[in-house]
């Protein structure tokens, strides 16, 4: 019985997988029209080279299976990348869209949307990790330079003792396009142990956020999002 169960599980969870698969393919494909040819023509290409050096050396039966597998590899692996460029480049440009990228960074980091925003929906995010803490803008440059100034201030004040780095997500000068942001900020030095960064947590968490009492929705903010009455505006 237990194990006609885990077969019906796997069978369930398989048609849900596909249907993912299937939904992630067609979005990708309206951003990248081309996606279903490249990716193709990359299995088409490694099982043809395999097959052939297997053809050569006299080992087609072996060379062709191992073929296929670098082929379904290799398609998965295009596949995911494009995918995920057609994913950034929906999002770039649309409020709160760094917010998205902070909550897929991965584990050892915890982030804190919307930590500070004028009227103008010029917004700063915070991530807390090994690498201490990261504040991320987005919006006018101009604009958000003045936030950040007054967020780093607030954090030196308060965690005297753990690094502050700042991002403006954009593609000028300066700045970290929005697909190189969740890689930027993998790259900093890691200067904290894990009892510190629960620390620092804990003190920020203990001083509240601007948006602390506002339901945030995942993901990009849609646009005309408001500020609450009452709540606090730079």
């Amino acid at each position: 019985m237990a194990r006609k169960a885990n077969t019906g599980g796997a069978d369930a969870a398989n048609p849900g997988r596909l249907k993912q698969i299937a939904l992630t393919y067609q979005m990708t494909r309206k951003a990248d029209p081309k996606v279903g040819l490249v990716v193709a023509g990359v299995g088409i290409v490694v099982l043809g080279v395999l097959l052939g050096i297997g053809f050569l050396i006299g080992h087609p039966v072996y060379l062709g299976i191992l073929g296929f597998v670098l082929a379904i590899l290799a398609m998965a692996i295009v596949f995911g990348r494009r995918a995920e460029s057609a994913a950034f480049g929906q999002m770039e440009g649309q409020p709160g869209a760094a917010a998205a990228v902070l909550q897929n960074v991965g584990r050892g980091w915890t982030t804190t949307p919307a930590v500070a925003m004028n009227r103008s929906q010029d917004v700063v995010h915070r991530a807390v990790g090994r690498a201490g803490i990261v504040l991320v803008a987005e919006g006018n440059p101009n604009r958000v330079k003045s936030l950040l100034a007054a967020e780093k201030k607030k954090m030196n004040r308060i965690v005297v003792d753990v690094p502050v780095h700042d991002i403006i997500v954009g593609d000028g000068e300066g700045q970290v396009p929005l697909k190189k942001v969740r890689t930027t900020m993998l790259k900093l030095p890691r200067v904290l142990t894990g009892p510190q960064v629960t620390a620092a947590n804990d003190r920020l968490r203990a001083m509240g956020d601007l948006m602390s009492n506002m339901p945030l929705p995942k993901g990009p903010m849609p646009k005309g999002m408001r500020m609450p009455r009452g709540g606090k505006m730079r």
